[in-house]
């Protein structure tokens, strides 16, 4: 008997972005983090790639890429985010995949996902078809092969969801143990074994025979060993981890078995801190003692054919007990962190979306008639554009789908077509029922999606479908009294969030008074060229106005507008904005706005604005929501430069006073004190935030900190150590032989490890990592012996080493 073991992470986030940006905008509950895709990523996705193999001495011995031993899926839509925000996450995925082909018999261990995790047996076979043939076609696309098996959102699977995997080619999909309802050895008509409520021995593969005739491989994983990882602490000590691994081996079974688990990938470092390095400790200890042989799925298939087949229970998921009704009902599946609550929201919720979707299905196919040869098949097909929107991608898509040459306008209304649909199934995604409450962020993420949609709609078909998808949605109650309804939802986070061609001018015309725009500028998914345009300014106060054209990148279509915008310091800003339809008498106007703003009187540049662009009056609360951010926070900090200043003087005009109740042992008045640690926590940030920060100037800084109170060691103070740590080693690796600032370096780390700060060195010891495994080998004086500055260059990349936590003694030792 053979034993090998195989550890699925499914990792995976709803998609966050705006639906009209197509980005994900600032979330403060993901703090310090931009959002939650971030700081996840921080967290769990980047430290996979770089896990830490500590020695017995709790020194980092080794730093390991884990993707490329274990099986693992990440979404579409996440991957996609990746890709644009940090793409050396995603070139580490991909490299995994190489890797594992090269350990694995050519098989990789990179699966793919259902496009938008959409409950596939919730969903029409066409929704399916779509689904499961984009997210192959994503995976394509990253990973440069065909995948060999696929993850379901939430393991959801029925008989119709099978064939279309078998349909598009998949070969194999990992399912709970609680979903096998029958087995019998193949090739045999013995009775069917009962195999309910996780019975079935999940050492071997399954095939499943499909009424179609087609057939598909099934794995049903290790539902113990799974749930102690997730939920029982079992990553606390990746020794242990590996031992409960083994523990699922039985003598008791002749044939060669796998013991292969599955979770969220998010368990190994989001869920559980550190759960990286205990999956990684795990994979060595298994490897190194030969204790069993890694595998992925694609690899053991080809050597273990299935010599059972299985039966399942159809609609059926790993995370609801009621098989599907956590989607689509209030079937009592929750997070159990809201006692009272109800989840009756859920059906009215999904009935409006399932209304929505067929009130658009056949409007889109009798209008994309006249546009496609087959308008499902453009669909589907959608997906190249969605991967590449490149001019001459979008070109090729329509000389291979439209059914005559469009024009200019045909296109913009193609493409609309299209977008309405991508809209119409993300607002499928999983995350929108998972949770407690109606108006969570996942909840009302769906329903933006839809109402993207329904503005496309409204677009294209000149028809209000909002009211009657209203009125259903309406049912849907919350459990929070303020928000009632699915209705009022909608009018306080939905609408608000909708952009039109004069919202998205009154972000450009506006956040322009903040930063010093090019003629020609791009603001997320909109191109801006600026064609006449006039600043007026008088202290704080400015005036500006102007003609601009703005471009929609994904439908290519565009719209010259008029703008004046009035600037009154702090926070207050007007805006108004027009076609340029009426550009003649908004000349006149502007003459007579800026004869106004010059005599000071800005009520009437106000009334000025109202009456002459006849729009609503825009303001900051417009402002997208990372450049309001932006120019809130500068506001902010001239605040706080304001109150510092006080501080100081204030601190100035009493030290005395100060000075002589400290020799006294009487501690200062509060307000005194305050204002004291307020200034000292200022000027060490700003202190070490420096270019260079100068160490003769922080020591002392440091010091008075250590005097006083450990809370002035806070967050913000580690987030400017660990951003002033990570400049200086960027500038070390594109100057490797600077031993000077290589010195420089590891006597600000040592400064800095002897305070109580809380500092995430990650992206520091990772560049460090890696000029270990390149340039120490070049200045290693065994390379050079009768080089002595390689012998201090060593001397001192050593030294950094050790404060970073990294085993290099016995480098020195070899020195």
């Amino acid at each position: 008997m053979q034993k090998f073991v195989c550890i699925h992470g499914h990792f995976y986030q709803p998609p966050r972005e705006n639906p009209w940006l197509e980005s994900v905008e600032l979330q403060d509950s993901a703090a310090p983090y931009h959002d939650w895709n971030e700081r996840i990523a921080a967290e769990c996705y980047a430290p996979n790639a770089t896990a830490r193999l500590l020695d017995g001495e709790g020194k980092i011995a080794s730093i390991v890429n884990t993707y490329s031993r274990i099986s693992f899926n990440f979404g579409p839509t996440l991957l996609t985010w990746m890709k644009r925000a940090l793409p050396e996450i995603h070139e580490a995925l991909v490299e995994a995949d190489r890797c594992s082909r090269q350990k694995f018999a050519g098989h990789g261990s990179a699966l793919a996902q259902v496009y938008n995790h959409v409950i596939l047996p919730l969903a029409n076979r066409r929704d399916k078809y779509t689904q499961v043939l984009w997210g192959i076609r994503d995976f394509e696309f990253r990973f440069g092969r065909k995948p060999e098996g696929m993850w379901l959102s939430e393991t959801a699977a029925d008989s119709e969801t099978l064939d279309v995997l078998a349909e598009l080619g998949i070969r194999f999909t990992i399912l709970s143990p609680f979903q096998a309802k029958s087995v019998r050895e193949l090739a045999s008509n013995q009775h069917w074994e009962d195999v309910n409520v996780g019975c079935i021995d999940p050492s071997r593969a399954y095939l499943r025979k499909l009424p179609s005739g087609r057939e598909i491989n099934l794995f049903f994983y290790d539902a113990p060993v799974s749930q102690a990882i997730a939920f029982e602490h079992l990553l606390e000590s990746g020794e242990r981890f590996a031992g409960r691994l083994m523990s699922g081996f039985s003598d008791q079974r002749p044939w060669d078995q796998l013991v292969h688990v599955a979770t969220d990938g998010e368990s190994y470092g989001h869920h559980h801190r550190l759960g990286e390095m205990a999956l990684a400790h795990a994979l060595q200890h298994i490897e190194s003692n030969h204790l069993a042989r890694l595998t992925n799925y694609a690899e053991y298939l080809e050597l273990h054919a299935p010599t059972h087949e299985a039966q399942i229970h159809e609609g059926s998921a790993w995370s609801c007990s009621h098989g599907v009704g956590r989607w689509m009902a209030n079937c009592g599946c929750n997070s159990g962190g809201h006692a009272g609550w109800h989840q009756d929201w859920r059906a009215p919720l999904r009935q409006a979306l399932d209304w929505l979707r067929d009130q658009l299905a056949p409007l889109y196919e009798k209008n994309g008639a006249g546009l496609f040869k087959d308008p499902w098949v453009a669909r589907n097909e959608y997906i190249d554009v969605i991967l590449d929107r490149s001019p001459e991608n979008v070109a090729k898509f329509f000389a291979q789908h439209a059914n005559h040459p469009l024009n200019e306008v045909e296109k913009i209304v193609a493409i609309k077509l299209l977008e309405m649909q991508r809209h119409a199934m993300l607002m499928y995604t999983s995350c929108g029922w998972f949770f407690d409450e109606i108006s969570g962020i996942e909840t009302v993420q769906v329903i933006q999606y839809a109402g993207r949609a329904l503005q496309l709609a409204r677009d294209v078909f000149e028809q209000d479908l909002e009211p009657g998808f209203l009125d259903l949605l309406q049912q849907a109650r919350s459990n929070i009294p303020e928000h009632q309804d699915g209705r009022v939802i909608y009018e306080k986070f939905v609408r608000p969030a909708m952009l039109n061609w004069e919202i998205v001018i009154a972000h450009y015309a506006m956040s322009s008074l903040f930063e010093a725009y090019e003629q020609r500028t791009h603001i997320y998914l909109y191109d801006f060229e600026s064609e006449e345009r006039q600043v007026h300014v008088a202290g704080k106060t400015k005036l500006a106005y102007g003609r601009v054209r703005v471009g929609f990148e994904i439908a290519r279509e565009s719209s010259v507008m008029i703008y004046a915008v009035l600037y009154l310091g702090e926070h207050s800003v007007i805006c108004g904005v027009n076609s340029y339809s009426v550009a003649k008498a908004f000349q006149q106007a502007t003459e007579a706005m800026r004869a106004a703003f010059e005599r000071s009187d800005y009520a009437e540049v106000i009334r000025l604005i109202d009456h002459h662009l006849e729009s609503p009056s825009y303001t900051l609360k417009t402002l997208f929501k990372d450049e309001q951010r932006k120019i809130l926070n500068e506001i902010i900090a001239a605040a706080r430069d304001d109150v510092e200043r006080g501080y100081r003087l204030a601190i100035e005009r009493h030290l005395p006073l100060m000075n002589f109740l400290r020799d006294l042992h009487i501690p200062p008045p509060g307000p005194l004190q305050r204002a004291a640690e307020f200034n000292l926590h200022a000027d060490v940030c700003r202190a070490l935030a420096a270019e260079k920060p100068d160490l003769d100037r922080v020591r002392p800084l440091l010091e008075q900190v250590h005097a006083r109170q450990s809370h002035l060691f806070d967050a913000e103070l580690a987030y400017v150590v660990k951003t002033t740590l990570e400049r200086m080693m960027q500038k070390l690796k594109a100057n490797p032989g600077d031993v000077e600032l290589l010195q420089y370096i590891a006597a600000l780390a040592a400064l800095v490890r002897g305070t109580p700060l809380d500092l995430n060195l990650w992206k520091v010891q990772n560049t460090y990592w890696g000029m270990l495994q390149s340039e120490f080998a070049i200045f290693r004086p065994q390379a050079r012996p009768a080089d002595p500055d390689a012998r201090e260059w060593t001397k001192a990349f050593l030294a950094l080493g050790e404060q970073l936590n990294f085993a290099v003694k016995h480098l020195g030792a070899a020195a």
